[in-house]
């Protein structure tokens, strides 16, 4: 369990508050609106009425208690930015901002955010991913061009082993887990013989990934 701040409860603020409450975490919202609060009074720790850009406001909630500080202000990015610096200046161990564009991600970047979130490009990315084929459910972005993409399993590969296919020597990919309807089977052996009705959880570069579902 983390000690979580959130400032801003818009839609992403909102929806990330009632998500950081789900996993267990305690957590102080602030808002200089009431009403967006209301509703998660019940699954928070604290609650606070305030504009965040009055250092004042920031001083008042002891800024280095918290593990992690999340800025989720996406409508005024000037207040986002002013957020972001003051609560590193006041001792923050780690402040994520959300962002809109990649230059409000530079300017945030050196103004003391140690990560900054894209809701909307994320969200966007996925659907567009989800929705070019038939065969791709579901993927998770890593770093350097690599992700994990959930899969249906080729058809010729339907009864026969990972072992047989080749899959890492002849599709440069790695099956980190099976999903089935009992739930997942991490890092399948060799023998595991590939069925119809289960989903392959691949490690990979995305262009290799998207190649391979492309002959599906």
């Amino acid at each position: 369990m983390k000690s979580v701040l959130v400032i801003g409860t818009g839609n992403f603020g909102t929806h990330l508050t009632r998500r950081l409450a789900a996993l267990g975490n305690e957590i102080m919202i602030v808002d200089k609106d009431e009403r967006p609060m209301e509703d998660l009074l019940p699954i928070v720790a604290g609650a606070k009425i305030g504009d965040c850009t009055d250092l004042k406001v920031l001083q008042s909630l002891d800024v280095p208690g918290f593990d992690v500080c999340f800025v989720c202000i996406g409508g005024d990015f000037q207040a986002n930015l002013e957020i972001t610096s003051q609560l590193k200046d006041l001792g923050a161990k780690q402040v994520i901002s959300k962002a809109n564009k990649d230059l409000h991600a530079k300017f945030l970047k050196r103004n003391g955010a140690d990560e900054v979130v894209y809701p909307d490009r994320d969200i966007a990315e996925k659907t567009a991913v989800a929705y070019s084929s038939d065969q791709v459910f579901d993927f998770i972005e890593l770093a350097d061009g690599y992700s994990i993409y959930e899969i249906a399993p080729e058809k010729k590969w339907v009864g026969k082993t990972i072992q047989q296919v080749g899959v890492r020597s002849n599709y440069r990919i790695n099956i980190v887990a099976v999903k089935t309807l009992n739930g997942l089977e991490m890092n399948p052996r060799p023998d595991y013989v590939f069925k119809t009705e289960e989903h392959l959880l691949v490690l990979g570069h995305r262009d290799v990934i998207a190649k391979l579902v492309e002959h599906y």
